[in-house]
């Protein structure tokens, strides 16, 4: 299926008074660029959460936010920095004597300096954390992918639908194509006829009409943006990202596109030429945003 690269999904997973939030936002881009925000505490998890997208999204910008909330018994303590307190007792005893002052130092006063009591979290039991973390990410991913489908599909179907126009002009070029070589002949024959007012060299005139026809012949254009649309309704068909190869194809249909315009000499295989163009650019348009 199609898939745009545009999407949003969330995933929240709990176990044992532990959460893990997880949200996906993506837009086009031409790789894919992945970029998360997370709580310190678990940005040891950062590249296997990179690893474990990139084998489900291919092309696009990802930015992944992540909250992690730990309500858990047990996932704090309290240290005490002995060494710490040994130098503030050695230099409270040296101000004393200097300066003949008590030394009335207490246990109360003394744990309100900084840095003599910290709190500190446990280690943290990083496979526990990453199978927590790989719940709510699958979830948020298969939620991300299924917005992706939707608007994947969305952009397939106007992309057929601009197709089918691009087909109907390209067969009315090659409806017009043959006559616009023997309008050219008749009107060369009478340009002719006027200026000589006597019968005209049909052998040089063939001459002539074999060089204009060899100048605005479409006939290989035509047939070869006929084969690329064609390749372009299959390849809308298939479940892989495709957006590099669409956007290939509509490369080479504007190049054929173009050829027909510069070799045209009829004002109805210039219109449907132009209109053509701008066929093409509208699919180009979409398939930007395609997967």
């Amino acid at each position: 299926m199609v898939k745009s690269m545009t999407g949003f999904g969330r995933g929240e997973y709990v176990s044992n008074d532990r959460k893990m939030t997880i949200e996906i936002k993506s837009v086009n881009h031409r790789y894919c660029d992945i970029n998360v925000r997370m709580p310190k505490k678990i940005s040891f998890l950062e590249n296997s959460i990179r690893n474990f997208v990139k084998k489900k999204v291919s092309r696009g910008k990802v930015d992944i936010f992540i909250s992690y909330e730990d309500n858990s018994e047990g996932n704090e303590c309290i240290k005490l920095n002995e060494d710490l307190i040994g130098q503030y007792l050695k230099y409270f005893d040296i101000i004393s004597k200097k300066f003949k002052l008590d030394n009335d130092i207490k246990v109360s006063n003394i744990t309100r300096y900084p840095e003599v009591i910290a709190i500190e979290e446990q280690d943290v039991d990083e496979e526990l954390l990453w199978n927590l973390m790989k719940r709510a990410l699958t979830i948020a991913i298969e939620n991300l992918i299924s917005t992706r489908t939707t608007e994947g599909e969305l952009l397939k179907k106007d992309i057929i639908q601009k197709l089918d126009t691009i087909n109907n002009l390209v067969s009315n070029i090659k409806t017009r194509a043959p006559y616009v070589i023997e309008e050219y002949k008749v009107k060369l024959e009478n340009r002719i006829s006027d200026l000589l007012n006597s019968s005209i060299d049909e052998a040089r005139l063939a001459v002539e009409v074999a060089i204009f026809a060899d100048k605005c012949c479409v006939d290989e254009e035509i047939v070869r943006l006929e084969s690329h649309i064609e390749h372009m309704r299959r390849t809308l068909e298939k479940g892989i990202p495709i957006g590099r190869k669409l956007d290939f194809l509509l490369q080479e249909m504007n190049r054929e596109s173009n050829t027909i315009l510069s070799k045209s000499n009829d004002i109805e295989v210039s219109t449907n030429g132009l209109e053509l163009k701008t066929e093409i650019e509208k699919i180009r348009e979409q398939i930007q945003n395609i997967e």
